[in-house]
């Protein structure tokens, strides 16, 4: 039985060169294979950057090997206990970047990047009425956690990002920036970015929210909500002190913490969604998702075309007493 046994999930990157990105990957999927972990590495020139589930066995033994690499040696582990593996399958794959920016003129975060805090000295600046939080993580996961007071740019994509800070550029001119990701490695380019656009007091969040949340002293204060991740965990607790829910259910306001996909597959929209609500509305984020010949919801369960028929008429008699 799989849940007998300790699993750990491990959070990584490192920004060093890699002659071969496309030979690596295919030798390091074999590898990770051999050891039975499952999740997703992407290998660049620039790098590598992964998420990897196993037991304690298999990860400690991964990350000897890894730590063996004269590349990897100083390379910083972020550990999670879980009760399972956290991905179905083992995928590594050659990029052409970690973390897809697609600037024209890139940036190098061993030359140039903001100025790394502390989970302690990133507690104290955000508390500096001179200083201004970004975000530097798309909306959906602002959405359900951030830290409190911090800017949630409006954006899908992490590529989205520059364009977004040059047309709101007067919400951070003149102010010390503070900045974060889940674990760090979008921050060592955008700070890095920042600071080449001209701004000059910049910084970032070493080790990113999920070694925020894991400190001693600092134990995720000042972080609501939870905090998104790439594997079918979804989100996971920041703040040992308190939790606030700060996510809002898609359909009704509610306070929500739970992330479903659009079941129409051409959709797929991210929203938060109580269990309730994903029957009600058939997990479509609009009529035209639930009416979808390709809803996986309606697939999933089987149902009848009498019997959508019968929800959707359920919906659209409420609507109309909500509208009276």
């Amino acid at each position: 039985m799989e849940n007998s046994k300790k699993y750990q999930v491990l959070l990584y990157y490192n920004y060093v060169h890699i002659e071969d990105p496309e030979a690596y990957a295919m030798e390091h999927l074999q590898f990770c294979k051999g050891l039975d972990l499952r999740g997703r590495i992407l290998v660049a020139h620039e790098g590598i950057n992964g998420t990897v589930s196993g037991t304690i066995e298999q990860t400690e033994k991964y990350m000897e090997a890894m730590h063996n690499d004269p590349r990897f040696r100083n390379m910083t582990f972020k550990i999670d206990p879980h009760s399972g593996h956290a991905f179905k399958r083992m995928h590594v794959r050659p990029r052409p970047e970690l973390v897809t920016f697609r600037l024209e003129d890139d940036v190098n975060p061993k030359q140039t990047t903001g100025k790394y805090l502390a989970p302690n000295e990133f507690f104290e600046a955000m508390q500096d009425e001179d200083t201004v939080v970004l975000d530097a993580r798309n909306d959906y996961e602002y959405d359900v956690g951030h830290f409190r007071g911090a800017i949630r740019p409006d954006i899908e994509t992490f590529r989205d990002l520059p364009e977004w800070v040059r047309e709101n550029k007067h919400l951070i001119e003149g102010k010390r920036i503070l900045t974060y990701c889940t674990g760090g490695i979008r921050c060592e380019k955008f700070s890095g970015w920042l600071v080449k656009e001209g701004f000059e007091d910049v910084a970032q969040l070493h080790g990113g929210i999920v070694t925020y949340g894991k400190d001693p002293n600092v134990q995720g204060d000042l972080w609501d909500g939870q905090c998104y991740v790439f594997d079918e965990r979804i989100s996971v607790p920041i703040n040992q002190k308190e939790h606030v829910v700060v996510g809002v259910d898609y359909f009704d306001g509610e306070p929500c913490e739970r992330y479903v996909n659009c079941a129409n597959p051409e959709c797929n929209k991210q929203i938060l969604c109580s269990v309730e609500n994903e029957h009600k509305y058939i997990r479509g984020c609009t009529h035209e998702c639930r009416v979808s010949p390709r809803n996986m919801y309606v697939k999933e369960h089987d149902l009848s075309e009498e019997e959508v028929q019968h929800r959707l008429e359920l919906l659209e008699k409420e609507n109309t007493k909500q509208e009276a």
